[in-house]
């Protein structure tokens, strides 16, 4: 045999015991495969290989170990790997479906062992989870098609997406031991689930909203630590957004609103969740956000200073701020040139010759449909404090000592065009707070109604806030269309300007993966490629009209 030779080891025993043992599994295959259940047929695939390493130990010399392993392995589990995973009844589905953590696990660790093996059944854990994703979708518009109302806010829905996202991260965790194939299959199909918008509200206005209700002030009671935890989810579910700039400008536009009508439940919280944006897509994102966090702050002191000074102004009755915003860090807004009061006028143009004095170099525009005021009311013996907006209290202002008035002499006398004048008409004459009488009664303001200051007004609170419906949408769909352009085209003279010359393909495939917070459409990109042709950034190959050459 000679010293040191395995050759008839080898030959004698090994190979022959290779052949038997494949011929034995290969019998015990068709029928496990016949008669059990995934899990089943798993439980004894495990224990075999078990077995056949205990044989080698105790009897076999221990370079037999991976040759006998490869040959059970491809017997009983690589033959039958998709009848198993795909089995009616106890496949890889069925076992996600009723949360059979231990099966999954054996059968993650068994196929695990072969070549490409877990590839299969991370397909099937995408293709599971995305149909789960869609039975949320589908709830939702079923709900529609009943007759509930479509609006931006649907708190179920969204909540839906946060607990199946939070349920199938640990799965991946525990279960899949966090794989790559695994967090990828997961990745996947949120990314298909989250850019699947249903009605007339995208994800992006719906996710926004949610976190609206989170952190305003009214909206849903949650402890610092449950306002943490859903802020965190809510960021994990937003990551597989395709439309991130829209969610930025939908929530910045809720921002602004909490802000600046003091809504905000805390201050601690906006900066949370700021913070965690910010890690998620970059300063760049989340500047504007803080820059109008960072308004309110240095605003704070230049407040309290005019305050002082109106204190010592003892001839205005009115008490009377101003929040000064940097018109770059906030969203725009219209500024009807409305028709003030006297009192009013002359406590701006009291600011004005303060702020001027101390800030030469800058601007003031004055926005006063974002203005809030507090207007004492007398109805008979009673008072009422009236918490109303700007525009508002200079309407009731026309109505003071029982004057009645017109809807189009109301109009010209306060400058204000239909589309501003009638929601505020609406809210104090059709509202649950009927502070103006109208005539005639309706629910609906037309331009031949007539107003007066309601008599009859009784409430039992004395604070009453009288709420105006807002005209603008939650954002500016243009704007947003206009950044994407000049984004598109940034990237693409980036591009171009590194590069030199690309083909179209090429070009295309790079700006798509510079776009950080949108996904276009490649006919968008090149609508934007043809613009930088034509103001000469960019020129058409001669030799090859796909391909471009970047002009210097």
């Amino acid at each position: 045999m000679g010293m040191g030779s395995l050759d008839s080891y080898t030959n004698d025993l090994e190979q022959p015991l290779l052949d038997a043992t494949r011929a034995f599994y290969g019998r015990k295959r068709e029928d496990w495969i016949t008669k059990d259940s995934t899990p089943d047929y798993l439980i004894k695939a495990e224990k075999a290989l078990g077995e056949e390493k205990t044989r080698v130990v105790e009897y076999l010399n221990p370079a037999t170990e991976p040759k006998i392993r490869r040959v059970v392995e491809d017997e009983i589990l690589q033959k039958v790997q998709m009848n198993l995973l795909e089995k009616e009844g106890s496949g890889c589905s069925v076992l996600l479906a009723n949360d059979k953590t231990s099966d999954l696990q054996r059968m993650f660790q068994l196929f695990s062992r072969l070549d490409s093996g877990l590839q299969p059944m991370a397909n099937i854990v995408e293709k599971f989870i995305t149909s789960q994703g869609n039975a949320c979708i589908e709830k939702r518009q079923a709900r529609l098609d009943s007759g509930e109302k479509d609006k931006n806010d649907d708190p179920e829905f969204v909540k839906s997406l946060i607990d199946l996202q939070e349920k199938y991260l640990g799965v991946i965790r525990e279960t899949f031991a966090s794989h790559h194939l695994f967090q990828k299959a997961l990745k996947n199909s949120f990314e298909e689930i989250v850019n699947n918008d249903v009605g007339n509200f995208s994800n992006a206005e719906l996710m926004s909203t949610f976190c609206d209700r989170i952190l305003k002030s009214g909206g849903d009671k949650l402890s610092e630590s449950q306002v943490e935890v859903s802020l965190d989810r809510i960021v994990q579910l937003f990551s597989f957004l395709n439309d991130k700039d829209l969610f930025a400008e939908i929530y910045r536009n809720q921002l602004a609103k909490r802000l600046l009508n003091q809504r905000s439940a805390s201050d601690d919280a906006e900066k949370a969740m700021i913070a965690k944006l910010k890690v998620q897509c970059g300063t760049q994102f989340t500047s504007k956000m803080e820059g109008m966090l960072n308004d309110l702050a240095v605003g704070s002191e230049q407040k309290s200073e005019f305050d002082r000074r109106m204190e010592l102004q003892q001839e205005n009755s009115l008490s009377f701020g101003v929040q000064v915003l940097t018109t770059g860090n906030w969203p725009s807004y219209k500024a009807p040139e409305v028709a003030l009061p006297p009192q009013m006028s002359k406590c701006m143009d009291v600011f004005k010759e303060w702020h001027d004095a101390k800030h030469q170099n800058r601007r003031l525009t004055w926005v006063h449909s974002l203005g809030n005021a507090t207007v004492r009311a007398t109805y008979g013996k009673k008072s009422y404090d009236l918490q109303v907006t700007t525009l508002q209290a200079v309407v009731l202002n026309v109505f003071n000592e029982g004057k009645s008035c017109g809807f189009s002499e109301l109009k010209s006398k306060l400058n204000l065009d239909d589309i501003t004048l009638k929601p505020l008409m609406h809210s104090l004459s059709c509202g649950k707070h009927k502070v103006i009488s109208k005539s005639p009664a309706s629910n609906k303001i037309a331009s031949t109604d007539s107003f007066s200051g309601n008599a009859k007004f009784s409430c039992n609170m004395r604070k009453i806030r009288i709420p105006v419906a807002s005209v603008e949408s939650s954002h500016n769909k243009n704007r947003v269309e206009e950044d994407r352009s000049v984004a598109i085209e940034a990237a693409i003279v980036r591009i171009m300007k590194a590069r030199k010359t690309l083909s179209h393909q090429q070009l295309v495939a790079e700006v798509l993966s510079q776009l950080a917070f949108f996904k276009p459409q490649p006919r968008v990109i090149k609508k934007r490629i043809e613009a930088l042709i034509d103001r000469e950034y960019l020129e058409r190959s001669t030799e090859n009209s796909q391909q471009y050459n970047y002009l210097a």
